[in-house]
């Protein structure tokens, strides 16, 4: 009965966001922008792990930079990404995980070190890894992480998911006009939720980070608020390394400062590579 009655309000509300109730969003399977990638062969891996609705697109050029460089490179599709929102909503966040996780055991098993980089989601991904892993993870670059979201409607997402299937997107926050992400044009909801449950566990944990840290934010992020950078500067300590980006939106992996992120993240990981930090060995 309150569902019946809550109905027409959240379909009034998600119009007036420019939404409509259950649109059909563009099939990208067939992209080939948006598949895995791997390359190289250097003693050093990076594992590099895109965003919610986002695709490998997004951080291609991150991933043949680093390629280019010397490193192994590991850039998985996330289940649910890269085909139609729908099935993004029948997912959970255990699946990108287990997904996730299964490409570093893969990329651990032929590196010395194994290095990991995450946008958005992905950096959430990144942190949990390395929370399971310890020093089986040399090291970690996160973009624009997210852990937590302010959004006065975060709170109804319990309720609204059951109402709507998805809501307007939160793709393609690029400054560049010349550069656009290949993302969903919908917010499923059923998996936003999940996520909340991966920030949840990640947060919990933090104090099992110790590996070396480098985190990019953009002044001008327009999809992740900064209590996720609170949460990480008051959790990780002086292991995280912070720098600003100035020109840059949400997915700065495609941004005016891309290059920048690329640069600065192949000389942390030789950096960290040469001071020997992250054990070749199991955690023990």
């Amino acid at each position: 009965m309150l569902s019946n009655l809550l109905r027409p309000v959240v379909r009034l509300a998600d119009r007036l966001r420019g939404a409509h109730q259950d649109p059909v969003s563009t099939v990208m399977a067939d992209d080939p922008s948006v598949q895995p990638y791997a390359g190289g062969s250097g003693a050093d891996g990076v594992l590099l792990i895109h965003g919610f609705t986002g695709t490998p697109q997004a951080m291609r050029p991150w991933a043949e930079h680093l390629e280019t460089n010397g490193f192994t490179v590991s850039l998985p599709r996330l289940p649910g990404h890269g085909t139609h929102w729908r099935e993004l909503n029948q997912t959970a966040w255990t699946d990108w995980y287990a997904h996730a996780d299964a490409a570093f055991v893969d990329l651990r098993a032929r590196c010395d070190r194994v290095f990991l980089a995450g946008l958005s989601m992905g950096g959430a991904l990144c942190l949990r890894l390395a929370e399971q892993h310890g020093n089986g993870v040399a090291g970690l670059v996160l973009v624009n992480p997210a852990l937590n979201i302010t959004d006065p409607r975060m709170k109804i997402l319990p309720v609204l998911r059951y109402l709507v299937g998805s809501l307007a997107a939160i793709g393609n926050d690029v400054a560049d006009p010349a550069r656009q992400e290949v993302a969903y044009d919908r917010t499923p909801l059923h998996a936003l939720h999940s996520q909340t449950f991966l920030w949840a566990d990640v947060v919990a944990h933090l104090e099992l980070i110790t590996q070396p840290v480098l985190v990019f934010r953009s002044e001008q992020d327009h999809v992740v608020d900064p209590s996720s950078l609170a949460i990480l500067q008051d959790r990780l300590g002086t292991n995280a390394e912070y720098r600003t980006l100035t020109r840059s939106y949400h997915v700065a992996t495609l941004d005016y400062e891309a290059e920048e992120i690329f640069a600065a993240s192949s000389e942390f990981f030789r950096r960290v590579s040469s001071a020997g930090s992250g054990s070749t060995g199991p955690r023990s």
